[in-house]
């Protein structure tokens, strides 16, 4: 990367060398720190779009603000590549979501300018209000800003902080990114309402005559203030039909403003330091701002891969050349193909249209599918409504976000045993986006619920026959869980088969160890056993499809017949598939040497697929030493 386009930003290494600079400096200072972003991320792919659209706000708030000391909250985290940039990390940015690099996301760990971990949604207000809260019990006095989304704003999470906020008389500050965008456009009524108070030209033209005429009078009276703000929420009465949602919660709301003005922001933050209670600044901004390809495509640019910086174009890797589906994209057309039989199939999907390609139906049957915004909660529930109903669901959420309505699952659908089907996507370890996307926990805390079905196909052959399976009878609650990625068949699209349920399959014969794996994971084991045939040790290799119900008869089989045995899944090695067979095992009094290989107990970081699965032992080598260390002594007996 050249240098020379960052005139001022290469001296920028930390805020206090921000603050050094006239004000005026400081659209450079936007500019170049947009250029280098695309720059970095055309090369080493991450979320761009996001991150374009609050250059100016970053600076902003690094620029008044007096960080680290002054904290910023930062939600999910897409939006934060500016800010790592400026806090000590530009030298380093260029391993960002790469192994042992830094993390795509704020992390505290990281940077002591990262006030709180993020990587999901919505949480922000509530942990810089536990920030502000703790400073006011140990008398400290500094700024905390919560930053946050209009697209992160339709979780209740978010709705619950200001609830609180509004009560606690603490000085945070919130700001509202508005920029119409999660990952796909937004939806629901908090999107109308946002686009209602950003439209009333009358209402932002009288409210920034207000805004200037508080000012000046606070100067001169200030005990006057209660009776400035009866008169603008009385303005805001008068010209908005719905305006009053963030006063009710007891904010002070200014705005909206131009999220892209970063001399006119920095002023206004300036000037609401000043300003006692919880406030509400509402910014407008594009997505993808400065890049045109990611203005025009704001979906497709949110995390676009490796891309050309001078034309746009999305570089596709060996496009020409025929590979498997991603398995989100078995879903979506298999989804498709089931509704156009079955007219009691719906979809919903928490704000993933695209990511779960739920969209493919969603474009020809939009009255049948539900983008339900942020809100894994109410996705849930929502399925469960439907469900009494004798509608059969398909509730798509990915495995990591499924975490966040695991109460539901288990009061709203599973006590009730209805017959919800959760297709949860990127299961296992996803790569690039680290810890907080992994989905470890799925088998694990899914298997622990009564009524419920849990399963995992090993292709995309059984991802198609198992969610067909799902929608034949009234299963209840009935869980398919898959990776990020693509499978291993060039050939998926066959007839549909009705899967027993809780039924395994033996994939090979052998005499000397036994592997029994759960879902996309199986593949690796089957290379890794081509290789310890080659070996002669022989390997008998069982897909058990379900973790829930297991498939006891072939257990019973297995135990009979095999004394070394090694559990393999893409879970936590803490209650999950080898959990579960261990506790077979010790429930019927089975002897056997049983190697449970999974996630370890810790959180992964950041990485390709590739190189976590090989940290954690569980890429084909690592199956390959596990089984040939197991079979040592097997095979020395033999040859005794």
């Amino acid at each position: 990367m050249s240098h020379n386009r960052y005139e001022i930003l290469e001296k920028i290494n930390y805020p206090a060398d921000l603050k050094k600079l006239k004000i005026e400096e400081l659209v450079q200072v936007s500019n170049e720190l947009r250029q280098f972003i695309i720059d970095a991320v055309s090369l080493n792919p991450g979320h761009l779009g996001a991150s374009l659209g609050v250059v100016e706000l970053t600076v902003a708030l690094h620029y008044v603000y007096n960080t680290p000391f002054d904290k910023i909250v930062w939600d999910v985290g897409h939006q934060a590549y500016g800010h790592k940039i400026l806090t000590g990390r530009r030298e380093v940015f260029h391993t960002n979501r790469k192994y042992k690099g830094i993390s795509g996301f704020p992390k505290m760990s990281e940077s002591e300018y990262d006030a709180f971990g993020v990587g999901h949604s919505s949480t922000s207000i509530s942990a810089a209000l536990g920030i502000a809260v703790a400073d006011k019990q140990k008398g400290i006095d500094r700024n905390v800003i919560a930053v946050i989304g209009d697209g992160s704003l339709t979780g209740g999470l978010a709705f619950e902080g200001m609830n609180n906020a509004g009560i606690e008389k603490t000085d945070i500050l919130v700001i509202l990114n508005d920029n119409n965008m999660a990952i796909d456009p937004n939806v629901g009524a908090l999107k109308e309402y946002l686009v209602d108070i950003t439209t009333s030209k009358t209402y932002n033209r009288v409210k920034e005559d207000l805004w200037k005429l508080l000012g000046k009078i606070n100067k001169i009276a200030p005990h006057s203030r209660d009776y400035i703000q009866k008169l603008e929420n009385g303005l805001k009465a008068a010209l908005l039909k719905n305006s009053n949602l963030f006063e009710a919660m007891n904010f002070r709301y200014f705005g909206p403003v131009d999220g892209h003005d970063v001399v006119h922001m920095a002023k206004l933050m300036e000037d609401l330091k000043g300003i006692k209670g919880p406030k509400l600044l509402h910014i407008l901004t594009k997505k993808g701002k400065g890049f045109k390809q990611a203005e025009l495509n704001q979906t497709e640019f949110h995390a676009p891969g490796l891309f050309n910086k001078d034309t746009g174009e999305i570089l596709h890797v060996n496009k020409d050349k025929p590979h498997p589906p991603l398995y989100q994209d078995v879903f979506g057309y298999t989804l498709l193909e089931l509704a156009q039989n079955n007219d009691k199939i719906l979809g919903i999907t928490p704000a993933m249209p695209s990511g779960s390609s739920l969209k493919i139906m969603m474009d020809v049957m939009p009255e049948r599918t539900f983008d339900v915004g942020i809100a894994e909660q109410h996705a849930v529930t929502f399925s469960a409504g439907l469900a009494t109903q004798g509608l059969i669901p398909f509730c798509n959420i990915y495995s990591s976000f499924a975490q966040r309505a695991y109460d539901q699952v288990i009061h709203d659908v599973a006590i009730q045993n209805l017959n919800v089907v959760f297709c949860l996507d990127r299961a296992g370890l996803v790569g690039a986006d680290g810890a907080t996307h992994h989905g470890a926990y799925d088998l694990a805390f899914m298997r622990s619920v009564p009524n419920i079905i849990v399963s995992a196909p090993m292709n995309e052959e059984e991802l198609r026959n198992l969610m067909y399976t799902a929608q034949l009878g009234n299963y209840g609650p009935f869980v398919i869980r898959y990776p990020r990625g693509r499978g291993v068949m060039t050939d998926w699209k066959r007839p549909f088969k009705e899967i027993q349920i809780g039924q395994g399959r033996q994939l090979k014969s052998g005499t000397d160890i036994a592997i029994l794996s759960i879902g996309h994971i199986g593949n690796s084991a089957t290379e890794a056993i081509q290789k310890l045939e080659q070996d002669n040790i022989s390997v008998a290799h069982y897909d058990m499809r379900f973790v829930k119900p297991l498939d006891e008869s072939i257990l019973h089989t297995i135990f009979k017949s095999f004394k070394h045995i090694i559990t393999l899944e893409d879970g936590t090695n803490i209650g999950g598939f080898g959990s579960a067979v261990a506790e077979f095992m010790c429930d019927n009094s089975y002897m056997a040497e049983l190697k449970r290989m999974a996630i370890p107990d810790k959180f992964i970081e950041q990485g390709t697929q590739k190189e976590l699965y090989r940290e954690c032992g569980l890429d084909a080598d690592g199956i390959y030493n596990t089984a040939k260390k197991m079979a040592k002594p097997v095979i020395l007996s033999n040859v005794s």
